[in-house]
């Protein structure tokens, strides 16, 4: 039995045309071909579609109202499998979920988004901020961002740059405490901590040849990058804080960085996205974006 949905569109194209070779040039096939697939839908409809001669042939009225309703089918089927031209805008609308640490999507992120929303209005960004390991498939995200290894061989994984990390503290603590001349003097300093979420523990300072070192006891601690950073400019304590968040107060001599004879070797920042396969227009225009502005942070 011929495909009914090919079956459809000889018989539309037949109906258009004044003999069923005709109709057969038209479509790339032979006259039989065309015969085959009228008759067979004759036989499921139960009704004579045409009348014919040896010469012409003619749509009855039976086959005239089915030809609309064909065409109408036809045309929603292709509708469905109709992909936009890369350049026709069609695919610039939409959501995009994007999902990347929380300190990161304030400072570097959102003002590329921002950016991109403007040029691009009909978009609409999905933006989950989290410093946890954000299952991608559960949460359905279509880029990510993430500081740190890539172990999952499903992503597409692109580096972007460097991410250093700085202990550092505002100048009025210095000037009480002193500056540490080694990481054990951080024993005796005033220092805050980043809580890990998934564990309630406190995220290891990392240093130079592997070396980590955990405070033990801290002034202020908290789970949220941003409200440590405030307590750091405050003169709580010193603090490790990844370069985007710091470059600026410490170029305005509002943060002072210490200990950079021992600091680590820097951290690569990647975006990725979870799935392979066909990309959407509106996904690779904000994913190459990102690649575009993020790279030369």
């Amino acid at each position: 039995m011929l495909n009914r949905l090919e079956m459809l569109r000889i018989f539309c194209t037949a109906a258009e045309s004044r003999s069923f070779k005709e109709a057969a040039n038209r479509l790339g096939i032979s006259p039989q071909a065309v015969t085959r697939a009228v008759k067979e839908l004759e036989r499921l409809q139960g009704e004579l579609l045409f009348h014919r001669n040896t010469r012409h042939i003619q749509v009855t009225l039976v086959g005239e109202k089915f030809a609309l309703i064909a065409k109408e089918r036809l045309r929603a089927v292709d509708e469905l499998f109709q992909t936009s031209a890369p350049n026709s805008g069609n695919e610039l609308q939409g959501r995009v979920r994007i999902a990347a640490p929380v300190g990161f999507g304030h400072k570097c992120l959102m003002p590329v988004l921002l950016e991109l929303s403007t040029i691009h209005p009909q978009l609409d960004i999905d933006l989950t901020l989290s410093d946890e390991r954000v299952d991608v498939v559960d949460e359905k995200i279509d880029i990510g961002i993430r500081i740190g290894f890539m172990r999952d061989s499903r992503f597409i994984a692109r580096q972007l740059t460097k991410i250093n990390m700085y202990v550092v503290a505002s100048p009025d603590l210095i000037n009480r405490v002193g500056r540490p001349a080694s990481i054990e003097e951080l024993n005796h300093l005033p220092v805050t901590g980043l809580v890990d979420r998934n564990t309630g523990k406190l995220w290891p300072w990392v240093f130079s040849m592997d070396r980590q070192w955990t405070p033990s006891i801290t002034r202020f601690r908290s789970a949220d990058t941003e409200a440590e950073l405030m307590a750091i400019q405050n003169g709580l304590g010193f603090a490790q804080i990844p370069d985007f968040l710091v470059q600026d107060l410490s170029r305005q001599e509002k943060l002072v960085r210490v200990l950079e004879e021992v600091e680590p070797v820097p951290w690569d920042l990647y975006i990725y996205r979870p799935q392979r396969g066909p990309v959407p227009q509106r996904i690779r225009l904000v994913f190459d974006h990102l690649v575009s502005r993020l790279s030369v942070r």
